[in-house]
């Protein structure tokens, strides 16, 4: 039987992947710190097949013990959340690319086939434009001058109207935040590694994920469990900006399916591949209809009018390489699973600290 570790696999996505990995009947073993953001309002239970290690992904000795015995690494284990990365700094280097590092070195000498880490939409920076003209616009970023007099969409080098496209790999990275930075320092270490020791290194570039399982108490996690948190207890969605920014959204279960699909894929490997829905949302229309599927159709959103320090307009997923290397087809449209997720969330309760991560950034000056 087939064994992989899951680091961080006690999360959000882990849970997911281990449920998916077991349905495949692979063998099992889990490296996780267990750490108090994420775990603090939830009960962490794993099947008993699985082979469960608590440890920081920084202890040598932990890692080197967990990879005993592995046929496959999906690298899961890191600090998530634009925001917060841009004043706990040496806390997301830690984690993320130390953390990455120290799992790369255990692996040397080890018959370790493949490798599968997470990495994020938010190396991109801006998505991908296009001007009227259909021409391309690749390099595109706001400056602060412009988000604090309220020009939210970006114009092009010479002030040209731009339409926002989807974004595919072929796109140049634009790290406008620490946490993308330790994202692409991850992705990169793991490839590299992948090249230098002969072992299949695969990078699934993540974009909004969302789905029941979510820290719901953690205002740093995904943008959907942050509304929802607000919603639960009676406070309108906090809405950066104007609310017409674009994401792209991803059920976990779709996330989980698509690391199983790059262990077992094998034209995947050496490959960098976006993992989304391959659809659009403004965000104030993400908080209105899940405030419809919660019950709560009357608490509409708060525009703040403000932008976070390392935030951008748009970015939407082009999945056309993951479906061509992975076979990868998106099963769970958001539209079809706010209710699922709204039920979930009443039963699981949640304590809102929205309020609070604002304040974080605003007494560092990092709100504009």
């Amino acid at each position: 039987m087939t064994k992989v570790l899951v680091t961080g696999g006690c999360g959000f996505i882990g849970r997911h992947v281990v449920e998916e990995l077991l349905s495949r009947n692979y063998d099992l073993r889990v490296l996780d710190a267990l750490n108090d953001q994420v775990h603090a309002d939830a009960q962490v239970t794993l099947p008993p097949e699985v082979d469960m290690r608590r440890a920081d992904i920084c202890d040598a000795d932990a890692v080197k013990s967990a990879l005993k015995d592995v046929d496959h690494v999906i690298h899961l284990a890191a600090e998530v959340g634009v925001g917060q990365s841009m004043y706990e700094i040496s806390r997301y280097v830690g984690v993320n690319d130390l953390g990455t590092a120290v799992l790369l070195e255990a692996m040397i000498g080890m018959p370790i086939r493949r490798i599968v880490v997470a990495s994020s939409m938010s190396v991109y920076g801006e998505g991908l434009y296009e001007t009227t003209a259909g021409e391309r616009r690749a390099h595109i970023r706001r400056s602060p001058a412009e988000i604090k007099a309220g020009a939210w969409n970006p114009s092009g080098p010479d002030g040209e109207r731009l339409r926002p496209i989807a974004t595919d790999e072929n796109k140049p990275v634009d790290l406008a935040s620490i946490y993308a930075l330790t994202k692409y320092a991850q992705e990169r270490q793991v490839l590299i590694f992948g090249e230098a020791y002969g072992t299949d290194a695969v990078a699934l570039r993540l974009f909004n994920v969302y789905g029941a399982g979510q820290a719901l108490s953690n205002p740093y996690t995904g943008v959907l469990a942050n509304f929802a948190s607000r919603l639960a207890n009676g406070q309108s969605p906090m809405v950066f900006e104007d609310g017409r920014q674009k994401r792209d959204f991803v059920h976990v279960r779709d996330v989980a399916r698509a690391f199983r699909l790059a262990l077992e894929q094998p034209h995947a490997a050496g490959h960098v591949i976006n993992i989304g829905s391959g659809n659009a949302y403004a965000i104030a229309d993400i908080a209105s209809l899940l405030a419809e599927a919660m019950g709560v159709p009357d608490i509409e959103p708060e525009i703040i009018n403000k932008a976070r320090s390392g935030d951008i307009r748009n970015c939407f997923a082009d999945i056309a390489k993951a479906r061509d290397l992975l076979g990868f087809e998106p099963a769970h449209r958001l539209e079809d699973s706010l209710a699922d997720f709204a039920q979930w969330v009443r039963s699981a309760g949640a304590i809102d600290r929205g309020a609070e991560m604002k304040r974080h950034l605003e007494a560092r000056g990092l709100v504009l």
